[in-house]
């Protein structure tokens, strides 16, 4: 059982992907932002694993800033990163946290499939 924090803007995605991550028997933590997101990376527990949206509205720099300010709270933490948008060689040199993607929309089973891969 590994502690996955979801960071994900809209809503409903981010519900979704808190369901799934809970039904594969992990404990899923949810921020719709960067404020939230390090509540949950300052507290005094090791999170696993940040699957993050690249193109969080409420930041410029979107995911990546909340990636690479987790990574330094949590130098342990991996990363999948999720868009809807490609994935391109410019936004892949951006991944830190042994950075993986995962393209919107995924199937429950792709995410699976990703979270495992990545926690290997």
């Amino acid at each position: 059982m590994s502690i996955i924090l979801i960071v994900e803007d809209e809503i409903f995605i981010r519900q979704s992907a808190e369901g799934i991550i809970e039904d594969l028997g992990h404990i899923a933590l949810a921020a719709d932002g960067l404020g939230e997101a390090l509540v949950h990376l300052a507290a005094p527990r090791q999170i696993d694993a940040l699957f993050v949206d690249i193109r969080l509205k409420t930041l410029a720099g979107g995911g990546y800033d909340v990636a690479d300010q987790g990574i330094v709270i949590q130098p342990g933490m991996r990363v999948l990163y999720t868009s809807g948008t490609p994935l391109t060689p410019e936004m892949a040199a951006l991944f830190v946290g042994g950075g993986r993607f995962l393209q919107k929309p995924y199937s429950p089973a792709q995410l699976e499939y990703a979270l495992e891969e990545l926690l290997r």
